[in-house]
């Protein structure tokens, strides 16, 4: 069953892949934009909710966070389409290692993407009432979205909560796709630590179920990828 609160609907796609609406004063803030052909359930979940969709934030741009942009960002003239920053290049095809990263695997990505970013975010960033977590190591400009109304981190890949909750430093036997996805190991393994500082009530993940109150979860994660 999917997840919801007063200011949260979460969209799974699949039963696997996940968006989210967040609700804010001014309309909604679509978190992630799922595999390609995931439109049309996106704008009738935002229409049954009673509000437009006022701004599209990615956690990172690779093929399943990403596959509906285009689609959205034509249904939706005026959009916002925020993209973290340092992934930018990545929606261009173009992979460099820029200084003071690791050498970590880049890459390519199979959803050639037409919209160009309107707004890019870093670390300390605000996205409505989210604040911008960098939370690297996925891919190399991965971001938290953290809500400090309700402490929900929307964590993109840092974690995964198919057949339980996991890091996506490695792959996880029961769900092993994110992990091996990941472009650099101990980086994600350090973001996955910066989730846990948040100290999230609720923790949202690109791939499973919601999680209340994960922090035990979040630990043992952590402890088996260590």
């Amino acid at each position: 069953m999917a997840y919801r609160s007063d200011t949260i609907i979460q969209l799974p796609q699949f039963g696997l892949v996940n968006a989210y609406l967040v609700r804010e004063d001014d309309g909604l803030t679509l978190i992630d934009a799922q595999m390609p052909r995931a439109t049309s359930a996106i704008l009738a979940a935002a229409k049954a909710e009673g509000a437009s969709i006022k701004r599209i934030a990615i956690t990172h741009v690779h093929p399943d966070h990403i596959g509906s942009v285009d689609a959205l960002t034509k249904a939706l003239p005026g959009v916002e389409f925020i993209v973290p920053r340092r992934d930018e290049e990545l929606l261009t095809g173009k992979q460099t290692v820029q200084p003071g990263e690791p050498k970590g695997k880049l890459l390519p990505h199979t959803v050639s993407v037409k919209s160009t970013p309107t707004r890019l975010v870093d670390d300390g960033d605000h996205v409505g009432s989210l604040q911008v977590v960098a939370t690297p190591g996925h891919s190399p400009g991965h971001v938290t979205y953290f809500d400090p109304r309700s402490r929900t981190a929307f964590c993109g890949d840092v974690f995964s909560t198919v057949g339980g909750v996991a890091t996506t430093a490695g792959p996880y036997l029961r769900f092993p796709l994110p992990g091996f996805f990941t472009w650099h190991r101990p980086t994600e393994l350090a973001s996955a630590r910066r989730v846990a500082e948040l100290d999230p009530a609720v923790l949202g993940p690109g791939h499973g179920r919601v999680v209340t109150d994960p922090a035990a979860a979040i630990a043992a994660a952590i402890a088996r990828s260590s």
